[in-house]
């Protein structure tokens, strides 16, 4: 018999479609799995995992041994409809990951998401470093990116902020919203509706968890909460400390992540060398293939800052995150081929 876990909203049930099932997703049974069953992870804990089904939310029963930390909210995986017991996980379409200084892999943050809204303010949370990182990390990871700004109302560089982050990244579309209106739903409508999944980052309090209340509509039996936050600089203590996975009002789904104080890059050169694609389509322009773009002659990049067509501050930035990245990619050395990582993180 199904064991359905009570710490799971209700949720009404479902077509798998509806859940973001696939053809990428079913094209990947095998023959001897055709009895086998699909399920989408809600919730990962330490101990335990909770799926989605047509249905609604279960606990799996999960196999001595089996490594939760592994799965992402987001995934599928395959279950005997028997029992409910885990099979298998599905390789992943899409993945939103981040590099943990001293962790042996990447903190899965979630998993097969259509859209990141990148979510910021026009107060002091703005941030380009912050922005690009959080790019390059959804570019390597397949997923398009769009920056919310929210809290516009009481700043004065709104114009100035939004021009700025347009820049970051060829055909990037910015938007502006109020998470606490029900407005934002329509806003957001494009990226949203029946099988499409979207993800929320960003710093603690800048309203991520008050747009997944939006979002939902009251469809959650328990809305995410969100703490108060300071009027002086804007900063507030944020709630949410688990990744879930949210019903949107009208279809689709939101997973909310908890504010990240640290943003490392590593495993992520795809991602930098698409973000910063002015400087990489100028590279092979310079005299020397392997320029650093630092001091030697004929460097076509260096000649772009001369001339004004490239912003200096964006090739600091760059340098920055490639640098980061080099450091913290893992590289195969040793006499059993392991993988280690090539230098020490920084904080972003």
């Amino acid at each position: 018999m199904t064991e359905h876990h009570d710490d799971v909203r209700a949720i009404a049930p479902r077509d798998p479609r509806g859940l973001g099932w696939s053809t990428f997703f079913e094209d990947q049974r095998v023959p001897d799995e055709v009895g086998l069953e699909p399920r989408r992870i809600a919730e990962v804990h330490r101990a335990r995992l909770t799926g989605l089904s047509e249905t609604g939310p279960v606990r799996l029963k999960i196999p001595p041994l089996t490594d939760t930390g592994r799965f992402a909210v987001g995934d599928w995986v395959l279950v005997d409809p028997r029992t409910d017991t885990l099979v298998r996980r599905l390789v992943r379409r899409t993945v939103m990951e981040r590099h943990v200084p001293g962790a042996a892999a990447p903190q899965l943050a979630a998993a097969n998401v259509d859209t990141l809204f990148i979510v910021t303010s026009h107060n002091a949370d703005f941030n380009l470093d912050r922005l690009e990182r959080y790019l390059a990390l959804a570019i390597q990871g397949g997923i398009d990116p769009v920056i919310l700004f929210t809290k516009g109302e009481a700043a004065t560089d709104t114009d100035l902020h939004r021009r700025q982050a347009a820049a970051l990244k060829r055909d990037l579309t910015v938007l502006t919203l109020d998470p606490r209106s029900p407005g934002a739903l329509d806003v957001l409508a494009p990226w949203c509706g029946p099988g499409k999944t979207v993800a929320l980052v960003g710093s603690s309090g800048v309203g991520k968890s008050t747009l997944v209340n939006t979002l939902t509509g009251g469809e959650d039996e328990r809305p995410q909460l969100t703490g108060s936050v300071r009027s002086r600089d804007d900063k507030g203590r944020h709630t949410t400390t688990a990744r879930s996975l949210h019903a949107i009002a009208g279809g689709g789904w939101v997973i909310d992540t908890p504010g990240m104080r640290t943003l490392n890059v590593g495993d992520t050169a795809h991602g930098i060398e698409v973000l910063f694609a002015e400087i990489t389509e100028l590279a092979p322009s310079c005299r020397f293939s392997d320029c650093t773009h630092l001091h030697e002659p004929g460097c076509a990049v260096r000649a772009a800052v001369a001339n004004g067509t490239l912003d200096a501050k964006r090739l600091d930035r760059w340098r920055t995150l490639v640098a980061e990245d080099r450091g913290n990619t893992s590289v195969l050395k040793g006499p059993r081929g392991n993988r280690v990582p090539a230098g020490r993180a920084r904080n972003g």
